[in-house]
């Protein structure tokens, strides 16, 4: 009788939870967090200590729903945190983030991908992904800065990947591609406005 309850308790609260979580992301999404770096940056200044906590929040969400612009967040975190805790922190948020969407994946199969991969980049890579060559086709992809990250591990979920050849992958292949996708989004405008002599 207790164990009944303890169930009922818990999916109540894990009801509770995914409201909250909704309600805040649905908050996040109307200041404006999601699609302005400077937005993110005053939030995230707001929160003295809590901030890192806070930002690595908005990475898992925007790696998680796939519709939210990452690039945001990546030179955010750079300018608010620094090269080096800014990268830390651009990092946990997106391995998490993709750990979690892989599961998404592995939990609900297509009809999860169905509704945040396009026709486009299912046609793309669908025939692929049995073959033999996949592991290293994803994880060659997953080092590039300007592959679709997202789409390729809910793809990849389809797979008969383990979790742990997934994990490597991830936890390898993401250091060079946040890196440099960060660091571009921050330099890149004005070390071309040099080159061209602006």
């Amino acid at each position: 009788m207790k164990i009944r309850y303890i169930r009922l308790l818990i999916k109540i609260l894990s009801v509770i939870m995914l409201v909250l979580l909704g309600w805040l992301v649905v908050h996040l999404y109307r200041i404006g967090v999601f699609n302005d770096t400077d937005s993110l940056i005053k939030l995230l200044k707001k929160y003295g200590i809590w901030a890192p906590i806070l930002f690595v929040f908005v990475q898992i969400v925007q790696v998680v729903i796939p519709i939210l612009p990452g690039g945001v967040s990546l030179a955010a975190g750079v300018v608010m945190f620094g090269p080096w805790l800014g990268f830390l922190y651009n990092y946990i948020g997106i391995v998490l983030g993709s750990m979690i969407l892989f599961w998404l994946g592995r939990r609900y199969g297509r009809r999860v991908i169905d509704i945040f991969v396009s026709e486009d980049t299912l046609n793309k890579y669908m025939d692929r992904l049995d073959s033999k060559g996949w592991y290293w086709t994803f994880a060659l992809l997953i080092f590039s800065p300007v592959a679709p990250d997202d789409a390729l591990v809910l793809l990849t979920s389809l797979t008969k990947m383990t979790w742990h050849e997934f994990t490597i992958i991830i936890l390898a292949g993401k250091p060079l591609s946040i890196f440099i996708y960060s660091l571009g989004m921050l330099y890149g405008a004005n070390w071309l406005l040099r080159m061209f002599g602006h």
